[in-house]
């Protein structure tokens, strides 16, 4: 592996992925404030200072050893989840729903500014490669992030939306997951079958809609 190409593919990612992960669960601490459960508030997780999210080996140093051990071409990380008492929420059962998606519409989000950044760049004539390298890495963290987030098992986003849409029955045996749904989440990412049934088309289909709504500023740029 080459050291300098190492540093810089960091340099590169490291505003992307900590500006992806801190407004995520920023996001949650927001949306749980908002619909009735001040518990990450209180707690100072409704914050943009980094250091509340990021957690030392699940951020840090598990997704670098993976850089460094695989070459890259395996990275897995997480950050600290932002607490919440369901219990508190105006409408436990709907509310949940909502705090589950502003993690991942944030990502979605910033994933457009990002791309939006990338045509400005370019209509304003500015052809640093670094910052180029940099509004595409943007673009693609938070398109991992929305998407891995969204897979349907607890205790990612997508299992704690389906437990909220899924009536009283289903819900409470998707919910009963949770506690082994890392390790399940894990075993699914090593053995490729997340990326296969569910990366590789939900990301699909998520630069489908960066390319539908950047559209008009790729076309400025173009004429510029």
């Amino acid at each position: 592996m080459d050291f300098a190409n190492t540093i810089e593919t960091i340099l590169i990612y490291a505003l992307p992925v900590l500006l992806a992960i801190t407004l995520h669960e920023a996001a949650h601490g927001y949306a749980a404030l908002r619909l009735g459960d001040n518990t990450a508030y209180v707690l100072g997780r409704v914050t943009l200072n980094p250091l509340k999210h990021i957690d030392p080996m699940g951020t840090i140093a598990m997704p670098l050893l993976l850089y460094f051990a695989t070459s890259g071409a395996f990275l897995f990380g997480y950050a600290k989840p932002v607490p919440v008492n369901f219990g508190r929420l105006h409408n436990p059962k709907r509310d949940m729903v909502w705090v589950a998606l502003a993690g991942p519409a944030s990502n979605l989000v910033q994933a457009v500014l990002w791309g939006a950044l990338l045509y400005v760049l370019a209509m304003v004539g500015i052809e640093d490669k670094f910052f180029f390298a940099m509004c595409k890495g943007g673009v693609l963290a938070n398109a991992v992030m929305f998407a891995f987030n969204l897979f349907p098992l607890p205790p990612l986003d997508g299992g704690r939306i389906l437990v909220g849409l899924l009536p009283y029955p289903y819900s409470y045996q998707v919910s009963r997951v949770e506690p082994w749904g890392f390790f399940i989440v894990m075993a699914l990412v090593i053995g490729g079958i997340i990326h296969t049934v569910w990366m590789s088309p939900v990301m699909g289909l998520t630069y489908d809609f960066l390319e539908l709504v950047l559209s008009p500023l790729r076309y400025l740029a173009k004429t510029n």
